[in-house]
């Protein structure tokens, strides 16, 4: 589009939205990447910051009228380059929509402006009782609307589920401005196409979600009781896994680090790795003493030197070696986060392959577990800004493992741009192509967030 087009757009979003606009190009680099470490290519035209749902009207209907694009930003905290704002595009970001709406404790409900953030509401809903049980790793950063576009997943998905299980209605505006509510407020609701949960981990290409109905769980009663285990080899910490399973267990949070990526947290935070794994198993709501009592019997026969543990500063301590997995790698280098899943039983065949990977492209792969439900992070470690061929070769051949294993390409990060290129190999073409159909449905004009998940 001719400069003095965009410049057209520019002052008509000036216009409709009177200091709700940034174009200072300074002002608008953070937008070019994420925590992906990709970056586009220069900044885009203009950041927007709508306070209301008609402001995001007002946004779409002019980007609809000129064509063009807008992503959708939350908080940034993204791993696939989902909410990446490049030339030419508007960046529209929900960070002043960040206002909780309504909580209701009789219907375990609470309606949310999609820029809040998960732990600031949940920090809310815990003086009523309650909370949002979505868990990623950022959700001290991350907003609700993020979460939902990204259909998020986290540590305690197992017991759980992701994101989509805990969202009950939206409202979003399409890319020429039509405000759509979908979903019930009720607990059953089967009335015609889900288009609520075809929104969920949509990432942004089908609408912009500008309010957010949520399913809420009352607080969990009891004590949270915390179990971290060495183990002296990665098959015997995957064997314990399996058996905590079979034997009917449902830990709130099991996961499970692998030697390397112990290697680098001990390397930042200078204590000691003692072990070539490392599982954290967390047991909460009633009885939960007695389950973690009997998951601790099962590690130990299987090897394990377990810590058992009730009160929250060794708590704190035990899952903090889990969650400062992603600050360590991050202090070695730039990274490429994966997150292929693989049903539970070929975990191990998962690790084996990322090990045989490692070692063909001679590349450093250290790999975190969501072992409750079979979720494998291998964490490329390179230096530079841009991802090396090799790395996107290793990549590669990890993604076709997953498939070949029963897996997929993501069990929550998202296609977004980093792995548009394999998601016709796992979608196939029939399905890749219905896909796309119903993406120029809702966005005729190819709009929203153009270029992420479907290649050009």
């Amino acid at each position: 589009m001719p400069r003095a087009e965009l410049a057209t757009v520019v002052e008509s979003l000036e216009s409709a939205l009177p200091g709700q606009v940034e174009t200072d190009p300074e002002l608008l680099r953070p937008f070019t990447t994420d925590r992906s470490g990709h970056r586009s290519a220069g900044a885009p035209l203009a950041a927007v910051y709508p306070r209301a749902v008609e402001d995001v009207q007002a946004v779409c209907r002019i980007a609809s009228e000129a064509g063009v694009p807008i992503v959708t930003r939350g908080a940034g905290t993204g791993l696939a380059g989902g909410a990446i704002g490049g030339p030419g595009e508007i960046v529209l970001s929900v960070r002043d929509m960040d206002r909780v709406l309504e909580i209701s404790g009789e219907n375990r409900l609470a309606v949310v402006q999609p820029g809040i953030l998960n732990g600031a509401l949940n920090a809310v809903l815990a003086e009523h009782g309650l909370w949002w049980a979505p868990d990623p790793a950022s959700k001290d950063i991350s907003t609700v609307g993020g979460n939902i576009a990204m259909n998020a997943g986290g540590l305690l998905c197992a017991k759980y589920g992701v994101t989509r299980e805990a969202v009950l209605a939206l409202k979003v505006v399409l890319a020429d401005g039509t405000l759509l509510e979908v979903g019930h407020r009720t607990v059953k609701g089967v009335t015609g196409y889900d288009l609520c949960a075809l929104m969920i981990g949509s990432e942004g290409t089908l609408g912009i979600i500008v309010e957010c109905t949520l399913k809420l769980q009352p607080l969990v009663a009891g004590e949270i009781t915390t179990i971290g285990a060495y183990f002296g080899t990665l098959e015997a910490a995957l064997g314990a896994v399996a058996e905590v399973t079979r034997q009917g267990h449902v830990p709130a949070i099991m996961e499970l680090m692998d030697r390397p990526t112990l290697d680098c947290v001990a390397r930042f935070t200078g204590h000691t790795a003692d072990g070539a794994a490392y599982l954290l198993v967390q047991c909460d709501g009633p009885g939960a003493g007695a389950t973690a009592g009997q998951v601790a019997e099962i590690l130990r026969a299987a090897g394990a030197r377990a810590e058992v543990t009730t009160e929250p500063e060794e708590s704190k301590r035990l899952v903090g070696v889990r969650r400062g997995a992603f600050p360590a790698l991050e202090a070695m280098g730039t990274l490429l986060v994966e997150d292929i899943a693989v049903p539970r039983d070929k975990m191990g065949a998962a690790f084996a392959a990322v090990r045989r990977i490692e070692e063909k492209y001679g590349v450093m792969i250290p790999t975190s577990c969501h072992a409750g439900d079979g979720n494998l992070h291998p964490t490329f470690v390179f230096t530079g800004r841009d991802v090396p061929q090799e790395i996107w070769d290793a990549a590669g051949e990890i993604f076709a493992t997953a498939l070949e294993l029963g897996g997929t390409l993501t069990g929550e990060h998202g296609i977004g741009l980093l792995k548009r290129r394999w998601l016709g190999d796992e979608l196939g073409a029939q399905q890749y192509a219905l896909q796309r159909e119903i993406k120029r449905v809702f966005d005729p004009r190819g709009i929203l967030n153009p270029g992420k998940v479907f290649s050009e």
